[in-house]
């Protein structure tokens, strides 16, 4: 009786576990969905200010806003196409490497251009726009080399896919094409049989003309099949005798 209450203890211990376990689990799993839809409503809501602010301010604040509105459309454009690639593709995982250096130095140039967003020495800020553009192209450039170098060689692998797919489908079409046709020498087998089936009869014939010239009666006849009651294939009727009058 002991040993069995203490089974009993210890199955609800585990199944108390267990579910202490799956809660933590799906409470985590809840956290971080919402985590991210978080990030995803303040980056939407971000560049839609940076487009905002783009088009719509002129002077240092609009060039500011158009800088990192590039700089992360591009970056987020280069992570998401390296992202999708890696999972078929493997070797691009040394690229989302270099991708992962190159963003920190473009989390860098965000952070740097949202803090001269808020600077009120707009002479000064003006001043330190041509390094800003020049880093900014430098970094947008080498994220657009990634993400189209990315891009042509999925492109060149579907296509040595497809080349490859029509050749097996001509091979294919190929052999369901070809038929064997019936060689000569089948008909000439056959006209040797026929030969031999007509000296048989003939044979048969004589044989019956000397039992009647000796009075002896031969082994009976037997009935020749209607041809025209024969089929040939399963599909077809046979031919119904006619009927005499």
């Amino acid at each position: 009786m002991e040993a069995v209450i203490l089974i009993l203890g210890l199955l609800f211990v585990a199944f108390m576990a267990l579910g202490v376990y799956v809660s933590v689990k799906v409470i985590g799993a809840a956290k971080r969905g919402v985590d991210r839809t978080i990030t995803q409503a303040r980056r939407t809501v971000e560049e839609t200010t940076l487009r905002a602010k783009s088009f719509g301010q002129v002077g240092v604040a609009g060039e500011l806003a158009q800088l990192r509105l590039s700089l992360r459309t591009s970056m987020r454009a280069t992570q998401e196409a390296l992202q999708a690639g890696v999972a078929e593709d493997a070797s691009l995982s040394e690229s989302l490497g270099l991708f992962q250096r190159l963003s920190v130095h473009g989390r860098e140039l965000d952070d740097e251009l949202k803090r001269l967003e808020r600077e009120p020495d707009r002479a000064t800020v003006a001043s330190l726009l041509p390094g800003l553009k020049q880093r900014t192209e430098r970094i947008t450039h080498s994220a657009e080399s990634l993400r189209w170098a990315a891009r042509d060689r999925a492109r060149q692998f579907a296509d040595d896919d497809l080349a490859a797919l029509n050749t097996q489908i001509d091979v294919e079409a190929g052999a369901l094409r070809h038929w064997t046709v019936e060689e000569p020498s089948a008909g000439a087998g056959a006209g040797a049989g026929a030969g031999a089936g007509g000296g048989g009869a003939g044979g048969r014939g004589g044989d019956r003309a000397r039992s009647a010239q000796t009075g002896e009666e031969g082994p009976e006849a037997l009935t020749a099949r209607d041809p025209r009651a024969q089929t040939g294939y399963p599909w077809q009727k046979a031919v119904r005798p006619e009927t005499t009058n």
